[in-house]
């Protein structure tokens, strides 16, 4: 008998309730899941990976799953699951892709460091595992040329983060306390006004000149250029490489146990997307704005698209190290407690998948399951 699971979640205010800062999602635009059902043929003669009817994939319709978008959008995903059907969940914040994930109400999903931390410690390390890399990088301070000029510029200004406690927010306090400057995280006043503004409304509050600028992901931060902002600072120049995780793979570790074919088919098709969207930078661009606008009703215009698209770079790696030095940045804010991360990771199967396709494994830095 094929597993059954609860039906989609359609909100996710609940776990928006439930979960302490850490969660809010890196690059999210709400709480709204909705329903996808497959929109790939399944190949004549194909047989069920894992004897499942279905396996439910969730992501965030932007480009920072870029990789999620892709395989989508070319039936990768369909394809490695043979007569098991892909079924798609997109989200708007990291809270309700977690709690869609605990519930069982999506099986595996890409998702922002911040919430699956979050996600993992809440539960005290019982139901989620990351089990791939996805994306890095597509972070920047963009500003008003006209207000600031220089780094040095940004003390005495607005600053604008997606919410209290996420991952571009610690990333930003981090940068704030490095240059000797004090805010209080909690409610971003100091030497630098931190202004907690979702990412849907931030292009209106920087043409207005309520803000000046913002630390944000991308498509954000190439919309702001649109309208005249500058690039100040890109976050990958902060990290060693210029690589930091931005998107990651997770899965409930119940489904992990019971379907590890069906996990390792997923991670399967993730590889090939990334290794086909490396080698097709451009089709590949394409291919995921033509899923945002399918997921959005809007494909984002070439002017924000180009240079969104350029900073990000998919990985297999989830970058294990840089996961455990921004779990250190949010505490030394003083955000949240310095979570004991050990058994967050389990990339054994993508390990696998890696060898098997002639590439380099990847480290879980000490904090894989043991």
């Amino acid at each position: 008998m094929p597993a059954t699971r609860p039906s989609l979640l359609r909100r996710g205010t609940a776990a928006l309730a439930a979960l302490p800062l850490l969660a809010l999602a890196a690059c999210g635009y709400g709480s709204q899941a909705e329903d996808g059902a497959a929109d790939q043929a399944i190949a004549a003669g194909a047989g069920k990976t894992d004897g499942l009817d279905s396996v439910r994939i969730g992501y965030f319709g932007n480009l920072t799953h870029a990789t999620a978008l892709v395989g989508r959008e070319r039936g990768i995903f369909q394809k490695a699951l043979g007569a098991t059907r892909a079924e798609y969940a997109t989200f708007n914040a990291g809270p309700s892709e977690i709690e869609a994930l605990n519930s069982g109400s999506i099986d595996i999903g890409w998702i922002g460091p911040s919430p699956a931390i979050n996600g993992y410690t809440r539960s005290n390390g019982k139901n989620l595992r990351i089990v791939g890399g996805s994306a890095s990088g597509g972070v920047k301070l963009v500003v008003d040329p006209e207000k600031i000029r220089s780094l040095k510029d940004v003390k005495g200004k607005r600053i604008a983060t997606p919410q209290l406690g996420n991952t571009q927010d610690v990333a930003f306090l981090h940068w704030i306390a490095r240059q000797g400057w004090k805010v209080d995280a909690q409610s971003g006043t100091g030497d630098v006004t931190v202004v907690r503004s979702d990412n849907k409304v931030t292009p209106d509050a920087f043409r207005a000149g309520s803000v000046d600028g913002a630390w944000v992901p991308e498509p954000t931060a190439s919309r702001l250029v649109a309208q005249g902002g500058r690039v100040l600072l890109d976050e990958a120049s902060l990290w060693p490489g210029g690589k930091f995780v931005i998107t990651n793979v997770v899965v409930s570790q119940r489904f992990l146990k019971e379907h590890p074919k069906a996990v390792e088919a997923v991670l399967r098709a993730s590889v090939e997307t990334n290794k086909w969207i490396t080698a097709h930078p451009d089709a590949a661009k394409a291919s995921a704005n033509e899923q945002v606008k399918a997921d959005s009703g809007k494909a984002l215009p070439a002017n924000v698209l180009d240079p969104a698209w350029a900073s990000i770079s998919p990985t297999d790696d989830p970058l294990a190290a840089t996961l455990g030095t921004e779990a250190d940045h949010a505490a030394e804010a003083g955000l949240l407690r310095k979570p004991d991360l050990r058994g967050i990771y389990d990339l054994t199967l993508l390990n696998k998948v890696l060898a098997e396709a002639g590439a380099g494994t990847v480290d879980d830095a000490g904090l894989g399951v043991r």
